[in-house]
């Protein structure tokens, strides 16, 4: 087989692929067969048929077509490994020569990862956040400790913001009363941003056993984006009462006896969360830092096929949240525009870190081991909820296993970026990885899985 390249753009190249009939005699065979499978003739049992029938019968033009359809996908693959290419999008495949018995030739026209280097990442300076845990990282902590051992307390006034009513909420068009627009003994606090909207401001002031309606529009079922009345009926007013910072307070929200022991234990684990924060940003940094030293063009296909992903992801999004996209869009306080514009944005610097990635994977020759692929499985089927095992076999069904093996080496890549960068902090010190890895986990790099902030702040939370 021989291969020639030639370059269309950048990001796209024409393979032109020559193969000796020879090296079809393998997907003749299978086409042979499969044809005699298909195919009825008086005195040959199904699939017994011999070629030389088939071809007096049927035309030797149908065996051939058979041959290229199981041949032609393999041969590309054989193609792309002797170039040294890396596809990013379906080819275009045309056979364009069949000299039956000598050759036949055929053209693939496919995206690629474009030719690029990656920069030097030694030495990168970084700057990350300090370590340093104030009074009032504690302060918050314990703060939001208080909220989740609040209870609700009735009163007998009107509900202000922050107050928790429990209503009746009925729907009216035109004074019809719609069945699926109603519900009872809702729970609600005054103030949260319902994405019903007016209900707030209508709450306000409201007492128990008043009823009040306010003109809005529907946000779900069969009349959503349609006007109507929304009655309230308030069946109760209450509000939060935090407990008491104090010793009581420890023993109820911990194990410890004493808040000064509670204070400690959240200060550390404050400490530990902000060493993980330093670990993170360092690789998200030292990345950056790289990317900006490069402009890597990307195919259009890839583009395209990442931001229409992104974009069938929003509408599950929308569907199973029961909304309609208005008030979808109004509930996270954006717009479909500056939705898309984000999919844009974040889906082409999702391929640049792709391609830079890949190359450092390469070039540092990262592997995946089966411990390191078991780990992953069970991380990640603690975080959906599901047995390890179930998730395992999915990925195994799906043919995922191989996207899970690229997302480890590539978190392996982001850790080779951070260890290679100078970081310092936000103070002007000197940030020792390394030093990080042996207070966290034992010398271990910190996992990528580990890394998520708002993860670390409320295990903190909890097991203070």
């Amino acid at each position: 087989m021989k291969t020639a390249v030639e370059e269309l753009s950048p990001t796209r190249v024409k393979l032109t692929v020559e193969v000796p009939f020879d090296e079809l005699r393998p997907s003749m065979d299978a086409a042979y067969k499969k044809v005699a499978q298909q195919v009825r003739v008086p005195g040959f049992r199904p699939g017994k048929v011999p070629a030389r029938i088939i071809e007096q019968r049927f035309g030797r033009a149908v065996v051939l077509e058979e041959t290229l359809n199981d041949a032609v996908p393999k041969l590309y693959g054989q193609a792309v490994d002797e170039v040294d290419v890396f596809p990013v999008s379906q080819p275009d495949i045309e056979v364009t020569r069949i000299d039956d018995g000598e050759q036949i030739e055929f053209t693939a026209e496919v995206d690629i990862r474009p030719n690029f280097e990656v920069p030097d990442y030694a030495g990168v300076e970084v700057t990350v956040d300090s370590a340093e845990v104030s009074d009032e990282d504690v302060d918050s902590q314990l703060d939001a400790l208080r909220q989740r051992f609040a209870t609700l307390t009735g009163v007998e006034r009107a509900a202000t913001s922050g107050d928790f009513v429990v209503m009746d909420l009925r729907a009216e068009i035109n004074g019809e009363n719609i069945e699926e627009q109603q519900a009872n003994e809702v729970s609600y606090e005054v103030g949260a941003g319902s994405v019903l909207q007016g209900l707030d401001d209508a709450l306000e002031g409201m007492s128990a056993g008043e009823e009040k309606s306010f003109k809005t529009e529907l946000v779900g079922g069969e009349n959503a984006g349609e006007e109507a009345d929304v009655i309230i009926n308030v069946k109760s007013v209450k509000e939060k009462v935090l407990p008491e910072l104090d010793d009581e307070f420890a023993q109820l929200a911990s194990e410890f006896d004493t808040l000064d022991e509670l204070k400690n234990s959240i200060r550390e684990q404050a400490r530990r969360n902000k060493l993980i924060d330093q670990v993170v940003q360092a690789r998200e940094n030292a990345l950056d830092a790289v990317l900006e030293k490069i402009d890597i063009p990307l195919p259009d296909s890839a583009l395209k096929a990442e931001v229409d992903a992104r974009k069938h992801n929003l509408d599950h999004q929308v569907a199973e949240s029961g909304l309609s996209r208005d008030a979808f869009f109004r509930l996270y306080q954006t717009t479909e525009e500056e939705r898309f514009a984000e999919f844009e944005t974040n889906s082409a610097r999702a391929i640049k870190v792709g391609f830079v990635l890949d190359k450092i994977v390469k070039a540092e020759e990262l592997g995946v081991s089966e411990q390191e692929l078991t780990n992953f499985v069970v991380r990640r089927a603690m975080e959906m909820g599901v047995q390890p095992n179930e998730l395992a076999k999915h990925l195994a069904d799906n043919d995922q296993l191989t996207l899970a093996m690229v997302e480890i080496v590539r978190d392996k890549a982001k850790s080779v970026l951070g260890d290679a960068a100078k970081v310092v902090d936000s103070n002007g010190n000197e940030v020792d990885l390394k030093a990080i890895y042996t207070e966290i986990n034992g010398a271990e790099p910190v996992e990528e899985e580990d890394e998520s902030s708002a993860e670390k702040a409320d295990d903190g939370k909890a097991e203070a």
